[in-house]
C-alpha cells in the first residue's frame, strides 16, 4: 500500500511538468518543424503553399548575398569574441589572482551592459553617431575639430567596427563572471605546489589555469557562437534594418527576416533560416571537436 501510494503521489511530478511540454511543442518544437516545412515551399502568407522541393536551397547556394552576410555575421562576431576573450582571462587572472580593492563593485560595472537591452543600445549608437547633429559630431564641432561633421554611417569599415565594439562592450563583462566562476572550481592546492615548485603567477596562470578552463572557454565560444551568428538587434537598430552603408552590418538574421517580412517571401526566408541553423551546427561542432581533443592532451 505504501509503495502504491508513493507511485501516486509521483505522478503528480508530471502535471507540474505539463505546462512545460505543452508550451515548448507549441512555440518551440512546432515552429521549427513548419519552418523546416516551408523551406520547401513557396509562400507569400496570403496564397496557398507551393510545393518548388530544393528550389529554395539552389537559389541560396547562388545566393551572393546571403554569402555576403555570412560573411559580415562571422567578420562581426570574431572582431567582438577574440578581444572579449582576452579581455575576460585578463580581468578574471587580475581578480583571482591580485587583492583588488572594491571587486566587487568593479565586476557590477563590467557586467552592467550585459542587463540593458540590444535594441536599446542599438538605438543609443545610432543617435551617437548618426547625422550632422548627432551628439558626437556637436562635441567634434565644440572642440573645433577639422572636417566636423562627420558622416560616420557613411563609412562600412566604422560601421561594421563600431558594431563589433557594441557587441564586446556588452558581453565581456557576462565573460568574465564565467571565466572566474570556471577558475574557482579549480583546487587551491595546484597552485600551492606549483608556487613551491618555484612557478610565479604567470606561468601557474598559463600552465594551470588555462587547460583547466578549458570546457569553460569552450562552453562560452559555443554560446558566442549561436548568439553571434543570430546577431539582429544592434545593426537592425543602427542601420534601420537595411545593413547599409553597402550592406557592411546586414547579418543573416537581418537577410532572413528582410525576406521574410519584407520580401514576403517565406518560403526562402525558411531556407536561409535552415542554412544558418547548419551553419551554426558546424561550428558548434567544431567547438566540440577541439574541446575534446584539449581534454586528450591533458588526460
Amino acid at each position: 500500500m505504501r509503495k502504491k501510494s508513493i507511485n501516486n503521489r509521483s505522478r503528480y511530478g508530471y502535471w507540474f511538468i505539463l505546462p512545460f511540454f505543452i508550451s515548448f511543442i507549441f512555440l518551440g518544437l512546432y515552429p521549427v518543424i513548419f519552418t523546416f516545412f516551408l523551406s520547401f515551399q513557396k509562400w507569400d502568407g496570403l496564397a496557398p503553399e507551393k510545393f518548388v522541393a530544393f528550389a529554395n536551397f539552389k537559389r541560396l547556394l547562388t545566393d551572393k548575398v546571403f554569402y555576403l552576410s555570412i560573411w559580415n555575421t562571422l567578420r562581426i562576431w570574431l572582431i567582438s569574441f577574440i578581444p572579449q576573450m582576452l579581455m575576460a582571462l585578463l580581468l578574471s587572472a587580475i581578480f583571482t589572482m591580485c587583492a583588488v580593492k572594491g571587486m566587487k563593485f568593479f565586476r557590477a560595472i563590467f557586467y552592467l551592459p550585459n542587463l540593458l537591452t540590444a535594441a536599446s543600445v542599438g538605438l543609443l549608437f545610432h543617435l551617437l553617431f548618426n547625422g550632422n547633429k548627432s551628439v558626437v559630431n556637436h562635441i567634434l564641432k565644440a572642440f573645433h575639430v577639422s572636417g566636423a561633421p562627420f558622416e560616420f554611417f557613411n563609412d562600412p569599415v566604422f560601421t561594421s567596427n563600431l558594431t563589433s565594439y557594441i557587441q564586446w562592450w556588452m558581453w565581456f563583462g557576462y565573460t568574465m563572471i564565467l571565466v572566474m566562476a570556471g577558475i574557482t572550481t579549480i583546487d587551491r592546492n595546484l597552485f600551492d605546489a606549483a608556487y613551491i615548485d618555484g612557478a610565479d603567477r604567470g606561468q601557474t596562470f598559463r600552465k594551470i589555469t588555462l587547460p583547466l578552463i578549458r570546457p569553460t572557454i569552450v562552453y562560452i565560444a559555443i554560446t558566442s557562437i549561436i548568439g553571434g551568428m543570430q546577431l539582429f538587434d544592434v545593426p537592425s537598430t543602427m542601420s534601420d534594418g537595411t545593413g547599409e552603408p553597402d550592406k557592411a552590418i546586414l547579418t543573416v538574421s537581418m537577410y532572413l527576416y528582410n525576406q521574410g517580412f519584407k520580401n514576403h517571401n517565406y518560403g526562402y526566408s525558411a531556407a536561409v533560416s535552415v542554412g544558418l541553423f547548419v551553419i551554426i551546427c558546424v561550428m558548434s561542432l567544431v567547438s566540440f571537436k577541439f574541446m575534446k581533443g584539449g581534454e586528450k592532451e591533458h588526460g
